[in-house]
């Protein structure tokens, strides 16, 4: 490219800075042809404090107002009153251009090193120079952390690229309302990233849409597993995963089982864990794990029969006591007659098969161990790794999704530093089971633990989040301010819209007065992992999710409900399993 990217003449200027202040730049329009082709979100150049500088603004507010003016005294002295246009545009600094950078040229950065001067030329970036300038804001990235999104809606031959190591390793969220096209661009992502060598991202498939992408005879690159449901116990395959009770600590177990409000709920929270910490310990000792024994926690994920815990626990409940005379009331007795009623309960329920009717396999010391490979390899062609819930009901889904993803986490943290490669779940619909912490019940507060420690921590060891909501003002505040990058969707409802704005520093938020009129398919792109906070149009996926938006008024002209199948799907109902 011959001469810089950014060349004005003054024909090309549009006004002068009138005002500043700390976050955004005022501007007295001077070519008033030239403002009826601004728009919010446009692309503003100020003259810097060198010939060689340029601070870029984005317009978030234009005005023209009409202001009479007397003539002029030397005309006509009763000539009427003239009416000429007042324009103003307002924008907020969000970078610098410099032609000449050291020994770079055409650079850009985020964040301006001073503030415009008053009187400073404005010039409005188009045509030749808006195609240049776009072009320029994927170079300053290396070649091995492209993550190429799409196009610019501004300037459509110019590729929207964004830092593939900043996107992951901050944590990032892609949010829009129902049909604005989340699963398209969750997709799109799963399949830039599968083309790396060892990629390595475990997603929570909350409704089974993300089956074509391990669908190897249509191009399909990930690999995918099924939480078990009642109709897998009997004779669970290859794919299916299951959640043992001992992979549960204290708290999220108790959680299900115990009534804080039962008076004598200390002393059944009590036997519980010594007999359970006795059963692991048990387990270690016929196992020859002695090095293990010495450290090893009740919240250690050690395998022990249930059956054998509800029978310490009805021991306890019916044993009497000795005293002088004879038999008198046991310590514990009757103390834990409604635990264990719970307790049955949750073992006598199908849907929580996969967690209290594991196969036989699962109570073997190495199992865990196998899991987990499963899981975290990365492989070529089994580093994208699709967990897929459909099947489990929305009562326990906050119990599933945190015990899996707590479990995940903790192999990454005790992990040698130096053996950990890097870790992304992705969430998708996470308003489901990540709710904001005043509408948590108490199993659902233990699942929102885990995943809220994951967005504080856990980018020191290499694991992150990347959050998929239609409702992000249902997701909880603590897990959404600890993303630094977002992918903004169409979002209509207020509330949506205003937890976007929050999360934006306030010279951006003007950004946010379009994301009701986002076409389908474009987004807003925010945060570390790009230059420029932008519109852009998303690339279509090669391999498409199952969530296209039915025809509804096509549909009800050409297709006949099959019968069979209504029968059908109400025995699946029946059995809570989906039939071949």
């Amino acid at each position: 490219m011959s001469g810089a990217a950014l060349q004005f003449t003054e024909n090309d200027q549009i006004g002068r800075v009138s005002g500043v202040d700390t976050s955004r730049v005022a501007m007295d329009v001077t070519n008033s042809e030239m403002l009826t082709r601004v728009g919010i979100g446009q692309l503003i150049a100020i003259k810097g404090a060198t010939e060689a500088e340029y601070l870029i603004a984005i317009t978030d507010r234009v005005t023209r107002s009409l202001r009479e003016e007397l003539p002029d005294p030397s005309e006509d002295a009763v000539a009427a009153l003239t009416v000429s246009p007042s324009d103003h545009m307002q924008g907020s600094v969000i970078g610098t251009y410099r032609t000449v950078d050291g020994d770079k040229v055409d650079t850009f950065k985020r964040g301006a090193d001073s503030f415009p001067q008053i009187d400073r030329a404005c010039f409005v970036i188009e045509a030749g120079n808006l195609q240049r300038f776009m072009g320029i804001l994927g170079a300053g990235f290396s070649e091995d952390e492209r993550l190429k999104l799409g196009v610019f809606v501004a300037d459509k031959s110019a590729e929207a690229i964004a830092s593939g190591d900043k996107f992951f390793q901050r944590h990032a969220a892609i949010l829009g309302s129902t049909g604005s096209g989340k699963s398209w661009a969750v997709a799109l992502i799963l399949e830039r990233a599968a083309k790396l060598k060892f990629p390595n991202i475990v997603v929570f498939d909350m409704h089974g849409e993300y089956a074509p992408l391990a669908d190897q005879t249509k191009g399909g690159f990930a690999q995918r597993f099924r939480v078990a449901g009642p109709g897998d116990l009997a004779a669970p395959k290859e794919d299916t995963l299951f959640l043992p009770y001992w992979l549960l600590n204290r708290d999220e177990m108790l959680s299900m089982i115990l009534d804080r409000s039962d008076q004598n709920a200390p002393n059944q929270a009590s036997r519980f864990t010594m007999h359970v910490r006795d059963l692991k310990g048990a387990t270690l000792d016929d196992t020859g794990k002695a090095d293990i024994m010495e450290t090893f926690t009740v919240d250690s994920p050690i395998p022990y029969k249930i059956s054998d815990l509800v029978a310490k626990l009805v021991t306890d409940n019916t044993t009497k006591g000795v005293g002088k005379t004879g038999p008198v009331k046991g310590e514990w007795e009757d103390k834990l007659t409604r635990f264990i009623s719970r307790l049955e309960a949750k073992l006598d329920d199908r849907r929580y098969g996969f967690m209290f009717a594991p196969p036989a396999t699962a109570l073997a010391y190495d199992w865990l161990a196998k899991q987990i490979v499963k899981l975290l390899r990365a492989d070529t062609g089994n580093g994208i790794k699709i967990v897929d819930f459909s099947e489990v009901p929305a009562d326990v889904l906050p119990v599933v999704t945190g015990t899996l993803a707590r479990l995940l986490y903790d192999i990454q943290f005790w992990m040698k530093a130096e053996a950990r490669t890097p870790v992304t779940l992705l969430c998708d619909e996470a308003h489901l089971y990540l709710p904001v912490k005043d509408d948590a019940d108490a199993v659902q507060r233990q699942a929102l633990w885990s995943f809220e420690r994951i967005a504080k921590e856990g980018r020191k060891y290499g694991f992150s989040m990347l959050v998929v909501s239609q409702r992000p003002s249902d997701v909880s505040r603590t897990i959404l301010s600890q993303c630094n990058n977002f992918l903004a969707l169409r979002l209509t409802n207020e509330s949506d819209q205003n937890v976007i704005k929050r999360l934006m520093p306030d010279s951006l938020v003007g950004l946010t007065a379009m994301l009701p009129l986002l076409d389908t398919g474009e987004a807003l792109m925010l945060g570390d992992a790009v230059l420029l906070p932008t519109r852009i149009k998303l690339d279509k996926p090669q391999v498409r999710p199952d969530s296209a938006t039915r025809d509804f008024w096509k549909d009800w002209g050409s297709l006949l409900p099959d019968e069979a199948l209504l029968e059908a799907a109400v025995e699946s109902l029946r059995s809570q399993s989906r039939m071949d």
